[in-house]
C-alpha cells in the first residue's frame, strides 16, 4: 500500500557546522523587536545589524543539504539508506518498505503495517509528522487508490483553472487540439524543411508570460496530461526569442487547457517490466529538424504487451539535421534508449528484476541498424553515438523489435495532429472523469469538483 508522510519544519533548526552572518538594516525591523533585543545598542554608525545564524532556516542556500544530511545520518542508524544512483529513494536493508523523499515529502511504499509504523516511530523520535494513511496526495498530485481493481488514479482537481485565472486567459471557443496541426502532403515525392517564422519579435513582458505558461503547465504535462507535451514542446523551443506567432501558439494552447482541465491518468498493476515504444517524424519542426516521442509504460515481457499509464511521454525535437526518415528513427531509438537507463535502474532497486527492455520501433531500417542486420557500409555516415545502441544490445540491456506503425504508442508525441485525432486518442492515454468520481462514490469520498468551463474570468 501507499502511504504519505510530510515532516513539519524540516529546514529548520538543522545544527551548522559554521556559523554564518547577516547584515541587515535596523529600520526593516519591527519596533517590538527592536526593544525585545535591544538593537539600538547593537546597530553600527551605518544602521546595520549583524546576525549569527547558528541553525537551518529559510532563506539560507545551504539549508535543505544540511537537513537532508542530518536525515540520512538518523535513518542510517536504523537501517534506511538513500541510494547511490536515483536520488531521493530510500530502501531499508531488511524490510520490504521504500519511498521517495522530495522536500519535506515522503512517499512510502509498505506490505505490512508494521513496516510503516516503523518508520514513522523513528521518524517522530526527531520530527514532528503528519500522516495520510490513505495516500490521497503527493507533490500536488491526487491519487485515488483502487485496491480491489488493483488501479490508481492520478489528477490535479483545479490547477488548470486556478492557472488560466492568473494568466487572465477568456478562452473564445472550444479547443480540441493543443498546436495548429500540420497539413499532409499526399503524393509528394520531395519533403521540404518548414518554413522559417518570420512575424516581428515581442516585447519582453510579452517573452516573460510565454516563459511563464510553459513553466507553469508543463509540470502538468509530465505529471498527468501528456497531451500537452508537443505542443509545450514546440512553444518552449521558441520562447528565447519569440514572435507573434509564437503568441498565438501559445493562446491556442491556453484554449486547449480551458477545453480540457480535468485530465487524469491510470496506472494498472503489472509484472513491472519497462516496456518503451519509439517514433520520430522527419523533416517537420524549423531548421530541418526531426521529432522523437516515446511512450514508457509498466506492462509486461511480452511480444505484444497490454498498454499502461506512461510513466514518461517524451517530446524532442532532435538537434541533429538528420539526412533521412531511417536516421531520426534511429536518433529517436537513441533517446529513449538513454532515457530507459535510469528507468531500468530505479526499478532494479525497488525489487524488479527487469529482462532485456523491449523497445519497440516501426522503422524496418532503424531496427536493422540497431541489430546490426544491415552492412556497415550502408550507415557509415550515422552518428557514432548511436552505435551505442548495438553495444547495449549485445549486453542484453535492450531488446530491439519492430511492431506495426499503427501500433506504436509514441506516433502521438511526434506530430501535431488534428483535432479529430485528439479526441479520437484522448481516451486511450488518459481516462474519464466519470470512473473516478464513481470510485470516490463508492470509497464514500466526496467527488472532485473539476469545473470544466472554458469560460474562467
Amino acid at each position: 500500500k501507499f502511504l504519505g508522510l510530510d515532516l513539519k519544519d524540516f529546514y529548520l533548526n538543522t545544527p551548522m557546522d559554521r556559523p554564518e552572518f547577516l547584515r541587515m538594516k535596523m529600520n526593516i525591523f519591527p519596533d517590538d523587536v527592536i526593544e525585545q533585543y535591544n538593537l539600538k545598542d547593537k546597530v553600527d554608525s551605518k544602521g546595520y545589524i549583524v546576525l549569527r545564524v547558528e541553525k537551518g532556516m529559510y532563506g539560507l542556500p545551504q539549508a535543505g543539504i544540511i537537513a537532508q544530511k542530518l536525515l540520512e545520518k538518523r535513518l542510517g542508524l536504523h537501517g534506511y539508506h538513500q541510494s547511490d544512483h536515483t536520488p531521493g529513494l530510500w530502501t531499508h536493508e531488511s524490510r520490504p518498505i521504500s519511498f521517495s523523499l522530495i522536500v519535506d515529502d515522503f512517499g512510502v511504499k509498505y506490505v505490512g503495517k508494521e513496516h510503516a509504523d516503523h518508520l514513522i516511530a523513528v521518524l517522530k523520535e526527531f520530527y514532528v509528522v503528519a500522516e495520510d494513511w490513505d495516500g490521497e496526495k503527493y507533490c500536488g498530485i491526487n491519487m485515488d487508490w483502487d485496491y480491489k481493481k488493483r488501479k490508481v488514479h492520478l489528477s490535479m482537481p483545479d490547477y488548470c483553472i486556478a492557472a488560466l485565472t492568473r494568466f487572465r486567459h477568456e478562452a473564445s471557443t472550444r479547443m480540441d487540439q493543443p498546436h495548429q496541426h500540420v497539413l499532409p502532403a499526399y503524393g509528394a515525392k520531395i519533403q521540404y524543411a518548414k518554413a522559417e517564422d518570420t512575424s516581428p519579435k515581442l516585447p519582453p513582458e510579452d517573452k516573460l508570460f510565454i516563459q511563464q505558461v510553459t513553466g507553469t503547465f508543463l509540470y502538468y504535462a509530465r505529471a498527468v496530461d501528456s497531451t500537452m507535451l508537443v505542443a509545450l514542446s514546440a512553444i518552449a523551443s521558441d520562447q528565447a526569442n519569440p514572435t507573434e506567432e509564437t503568441m498565438k501558439k501559445t493562446l491556442k494552447f491556453l484554449d486547449y487547457v480551458a477545453s480540457h482541465p480535468d485530465a487524469v491518468l491510470t496506472y494498472s498493476a503489472s509484472s513491472m517490466t519497462l516496456n518503451v515504444h519509439s517514433d520520430a517524424s522527419y523533416l517537420i519542426e524549423p531548421k530541418a529538424r526531426s521529432r522523437a516521442g516515446g511512450h514508457f509504460f509498466m506492462s509486461d515481457n511480452a511480444a505484444d504487451p497490454a498498454d499502461n499509464g506512461a510513466v514518461l511521454n517524451t517530446a524532442q525535437i532532435l538537434k541533429n539535421v538528420h539526412s533521412s526518415a531511417a536516421e531520426a528513427e534511429i536518433g529517436a531509438l537513441f533517446l529513449n534508449s538513454r532515457q530507459a537507463i535510469p528507468a531500468r535502474t530505479t526499478l532494479e532497486e525497488l525489487g524488479h528484476k527487469q529482462p532485456p527492455t523491449p523497445i519497440q520501433t516501426d522503422n524496418t531500417t532503424a531496427l536493422g541498424f540497431v541489430s546490426k542486420n544491415l552492412q556497415p557500409k550502408a550507415t557509415k555516415s550515422t552518428d557514432m553515438k548511436y552505435w551505442w545502441m548495438r553495444d547495449r544490445s549485445d549486453q542484453k540491456q535492450f531488446r530491439y523489435y519492430w511492431g506495426k506503425g499503427s501500433g506504436n504508442r509514441a506516433d502521438y508525441w511526434t506530430k501535431h495532429f488534428c483535432a479529430a485525432h485528439h479526441r479520437e486518442k484522448r481516451d486511450s492515454i488518459l481516462t474519464r472523469v466519470e470512473t473516478l468520481q464513481e470510485l470516490r462514490k463508492a470509497l464514500g469520498r466526496k467527488p472532485y469538483r473539476f469545473r470544466a468551463t472554458s469560460r474562467v474570468c
